[in-house]
């Protein structure tokens, strides 16, 4: 049944146990920050600790494709799990217990090696395990565990459990999901990635630096990690400028955070209805039309409708939801871009990766940097035409015929 739905069989455990691990990641994501500012730090150093946490998050992104093909699948994911678990509980028992800022600094970077080594590890994993003709769907199912677990289930089961165990307990019960979820990945999913054979050192080396070196060797990777830049920008730029403005227009923040979770509940829905569509109608027309163009328009709907309609919550919450649907338009780049990169899938990869992470980086530093400048509308239409433009990237990225890729679907799986 679960290939019917477009689910490897063979790695279905691993979509519930990246589902469970990426519940235990954002259980904390909601209320960290307040919790570390009411209890003396400066918001200066709250956001510095998330800062230094981005900065790992963009590292291990980059290279959690070679590293896969390096070390092979389960071992990376292995690395991502000891990561997480050595940086959470360095920084429950030495760094949050007694609030001291440096260790937490240091625990929380090394907690930031953690997910992208082992979500996008297996993220991976499955498109070179996928057929060609189900890999864009395959990827929608992928994104749908990841947002489920990160976006929804972690963020419902911290705001019970802080009630009933603490703030502390609740963070320490994060070990125990990232677990749970690294047994049914690595343990009840049976399946092998052979890791690709290397002599020596420095071949496993050239292997790591393929993920810098495909940038120069294959345009195509480098322009589809920009388009997977601008993919979430504003998923990461809208909360820097977008709550404020709502507030002007008679939507108060409690109720923007409802409204942001509509959004995010089309995002879901929709990552996995476009994963289907870009293998019906093309991953290029889907990432086109519905990504780059859909975005492009809905971004500025999303500015103008509490405006036109006086802040009416139904209509906004709407165009939210759709904007959401249509951000998930983009899940086919996951499929498109390895799909050009012969061997060196898990180095387009790492691309992708790469440019998920540094959009975190790219999309509050756009807000910040032009809102003195032309104010939040004018942000709003940077990134509208930055939508636009992806779109008109995508256009020039070529897809390479069935006989171009079809021995290579498997030369890394057993």
């Amino acid at each position: 049944m679960v290939d019917r739905i477009g689910i490897p069989k063979k790695l279905s455990w691993g979509f519930l146990g990246v589902m469970l691990f990426m519940m235990g990641d954002g259980l904390e994501a909601g209320w960290l920050s307040p919790f570390l500012i009411e209890n003396g730090l400066s918001v200066q150093h709250a956001a510095a600790i998330f800062t230094v946490y981005g900065i790992t998050i963009a590292l291990a992104s980059w290279f959690s494709g070679v590293c896969l093909e390096a070390f092979g699948a389960k071992q990376t994911m292995l690395m991502g799990l000891l990561f997480y678990i050595i940086g959470t509980a360095g920084f429950i028992s030495f760094g949050f217990e007694s609030m001291n800022y440096p260790v937490m600094l240091l625990t929380y970077f090394i907690k930031g090696f953690g997910y992208p080594l082992f979500a996008y590890s297996f993220l991976t994993w499955v498109i070179y395990r996928t057929p060609k003709s189900r890999l864009s769907t395959a990827v929608g199912w992928f994104w749908v565990a990841y947002c489920a677990g990160m976006m929804v289930l972690g963020a419902w089961y911290s705001s019970y459990a802080i009630q009933y165990l603490g703030y502390i307990n609740t963070l320490w019960t994060s070990i125990f999901w990232v677990c749970l979820g690294a047994f049914f990945a690595l343990v009840i999913n049976r399946d092998k990635f052979e890791k690709k054979q290397a002599s020596n050192k420095r071949e496993k080396l050239n292997e790591i630096v393929k993920g810098i070196t495909i940038l120069k060797s294959n345009p195509g990777v480098a322009v589809g990690g920009v388009v997977r830049v601008i993919n979430t920008l504003g998923t990461y730029g809208f909360p820097v400028f977008l709550p404020m403005h709502m507030a002007e227009h008679g939507i108060e923040t409690t109720v923007w955070l409802q409204l942001w979770g509509t959004i995010f509940l089309g995002n879901i829905i929709f990552n996995l209805i476009f994963g289907v569509v870009g293998d019906k109608l093309g991953w290029k027309n889907t990432i086109i039309w519905f990504g780059g163009v859909g975005c492009a328009i809905f971004t500025i709907l999303l500015y103008y409708t509490p405006i036109i309609t006086n802040g009416n919550l139904i209509i906004t919450s709407i165009v939210g939801f759709i904007w959401g649907g249509l951000l998930a338009g983009y899940v086919p780049i996951g499929a498109l871009v390895p799909s050009i990169a012969g061997n060196n899938k898990g180095a387009a990869m790492s691309i992708l990766n790469l440019g998920a992470g540094l959009s975190a980086f790219v999309a509050p530093a756009l807000a910040l940097a032009f809102i003195g400048i032309v104010g939040a509308e004018g942000v709003i239409w940077i990134f509208s035409l930055l939508y636009l433009a992806s779109a008109i990237m995508v256009t020039f990225i070529r897809v390479p015929k069935e006989g171009e890729t079809q021995k290579e679907t498997n030369s890394l799986v057993s």
